[in-house]
């Protein structure tokens, strides 16, 4: 990236009467770059900004609280994409029939990242939420190449530190991607009849073992009871049942809406 005074010199070389070609030969920079310097001559926040991680690579400056929810979305239903000199766009696909999490996500994604503009790109029953910025790689170091399930998933300790903090954000953004609160039914037989009963569990569903563990390990780390299922197609569908637990992340988490 180029410092404002090469950028300033390149400008007052065009208002001199030079044209992009002129000054391209002559500096090295290219056309579309001076070009661009006519029109703004200072960078975009989203391509200036500091890597949020700071120096010591601890990401203190990061909301925590939002960052978990974030994260727990990313692993769920998110992927870095790499665009043009290095910036890189976030997107999290968010289903339609809950506008309210396509708010939260937004939200989220506005909070960590406050410098670059958050935008909603709609397609058929989906919203995707969508940011660039080229430290978007820095704040998930899990991103690479193809899906998520063919790659190892790992925290780093700083992530990790945040979801001890805030495990209940985490849980939530992993709900809400790849979760859901639904209500069971069974009958009993009582006396000379048959009892419809009710109940509220929650179920978490992921190909990634890697992404698997790290649900039901920050389940442990809150003391709610879960069971897991394989399914033939490789997917492991978690589930929370008992009352107390499921009372407790109604309490955190509740439905999506």
């Amino acid at each position: 990236m180029y410092d404002q005074a090469t950028r300033e010199r390149a400008v007052a070389l065009h208002r001199s009467g030079l044209t992009f070609s002129e000054i391209s030969r002559s500096t090295g920079i290219s056309r579309f770059a001076i070009r661009e310097w006519t029109v703004r001559i200072t960078p975009s926040p989203g391509m200036s900004a500091e890597c949020p991680l700071g120096d010591d690579g601890t990401g203190s400056a990061v909301p925590q609280a939002d960052y978990a929810y974030l994260l727990g979305l990313y692993l769920g239903d998110g992927c870095i994409s790499a665009g043009r000199r290095g910036v890189h766009a976030l997107r999290i696909a968010c289903g339609d029939a809950w506008p309210g999490l396509i708010d939260e996500c937004a939200r989220a994604m506005a909070a960590v990242m406050p410098h670059n503009s958050v935008n909603r790109v709609r397609s058929p029953g989906c919203t995707s939420v969508v940011s660039t910025s080229k430290h978007w790689p820095c704040l998930f170091p899990q991103h690479g190449a193809g899906p998520k399930h063919l790659r190892r998933i790992a925290l780093a300790p700083w992530q990790q530190r945040t979801v001890d903090t805030h495990p209940w954000e985490l849980l939530r953004g992993l709900v809400h991607s790849d979760g859901c609160r639904i209500t069971n039914w069974t009958t009993r037989v009582v006396g000379d009849g048959t009892r419809r009963y009710e109940y509220p569990r929650y179920f978490f569903t992921n190909t990634s073992s890697d992404i698997v563990r790290i649900f039901t390990d920050t389940l442990d780390a809150v003391d709610v009871r879960w069971k897991a299922v394989r399914r033939p197609s490789g997917a492991v569908d978690v589930s929370v049942a008992r009352r107390a637990c499921v009372a407790l992340m109604d309490a955190h988490i509740g439905a999506k809406y």
